[in-house]
């Protein structure tokens, strides 16, 4: 997918590159399901942009099978004037992007997947950097719970985020990590459907990110988080995976000359090999079974996914 990765970053590294020339460059590729919308913050705006992708078999045709979601979380793909270019914060944009303009040229030659496939991010190509420890964020125009009413459609199943995560000392490794399934409050256990998909795209052993619960409750709450990776956990019933971009040091997500075309690469066709499982009911985020025990014994943590908590 190194091409369409390439090909993405090209149209995203731009002062002037918008929604509007994402979807054009897109729909020349084939694909006919694209929605941007602008949605303008106290400082600044942008424009979110979801695709979708109909599967041979997916619900959007009468079928069943799931629906995946693929998020790309960022504050922005810019933060001009203070930065000039395309900055690390990215990443995830650009490899959700990327997947939808790989499954346009799959479609082209023939290939489809068996579910429905949603993509979702958005473009701001100045957005605005907030202090964090260990290195500076990148804010976004717009704030969270807006991005999670965007981004996070109910149609989708289960949904891998994608987001670039080096500001931290957690993961010190150059590609990408995983984090276990989140769904309702809960921390679950790691999918071994995802970890052998993982493996297989990587050549490696797979590799964890540890998040906490802080890490799973609304931004906003004045609790640390690592990042946005897995907020949209707060916003659906359904488990979400975080696919973090990570690197060997802490580079702040405003860093330019940051990115890595193959570490993008990596976990683009990691979520869609997902998807391609995801689609034909051999891949899953979590354990069924495992589910009812737990929220039996221990009761609802949905509480979690709120602000105000539980009173």
């Amino acid at each position: 997918m190194l091409k369409q990765v390439m090909e993405i970053l090209d149209i995203l590294d731009d002062a002037r590159v918008n929604g509007q020339k994402v979807k054009e460059f897109l729909s020349k590729r084939g694909l006919d399901d694209i929605l941007v919308e602008e949605v303008k913050g106290e400082v600044g705006k942008t424009d979110f942009v979801k695709i979708v992708v109909k599967g041979t078999r997916g619900k959007l045709s009468g079928g069943d099978a799931p629906t995946l979601g693929i998020i790309g979380r960022l504050g922005g793909i810019g933060a001009r004037p203070e930065m000039i270019g395309y900055v690390s914060d990215g990443d995830g944009a650009a490899a959700a992007l990327s997947v939808a303009l790989k499954l346009a040229d799959m479609n082209s030659k023939g290939d489809f997947l068996d579910g429905d496939v949603i993509i979702a991010t958005h473009i701001c190509p100045d957005a605005p950097t907030e202090p964090h420890d260990p290195v500076p964020f990148m804010g976004s125009p717009v704030d969270m719970q807006m991005m999670n009413k965007m981004e996070v459609d109910p149609r989708m199943d289960a949904i891998l985020s994608i987001d670039t995560t080096k500001g931290n000392r957690i993961v010190n490794q150059r590609g990408f990590a995983i984090t276990p399934t989140i769904k309702d409050g809960y921390i679950l256990k790691i999918s071994d459907s995802l970890l052998d998909i993982m493996q297989i795209v990587t050549g490696k052993l797979p590799v964890v990110l540890p998040i906490t619960m802080q890490d799973i409750t609304p931004y906003g709450n004045g609790i640390f988080h690592i990042n946005s990776l897995v907020q949209p956990c707060t916003a659906t019933t359904s488990p979400v995976v975080g696919v973090a971009i990570t690197a060997e040091t802490a580079v702040p997500g405003c860093a330019t000359g940051a990115s890595h075309e193959v570490d993008i690469e990596l976990a683009a066709r990691f979520a869609l090999e997902v998807a391609k499982n995801f689609g034909r009911k051999i891949c899953k985020f979590y354990d069924e079974k495992e589910w009812e025990i737990i929220t039996r014994l221990y009761g609802s943590m949905e509480h979690l996914k709120t602000l105000e908590g539980k009173r």
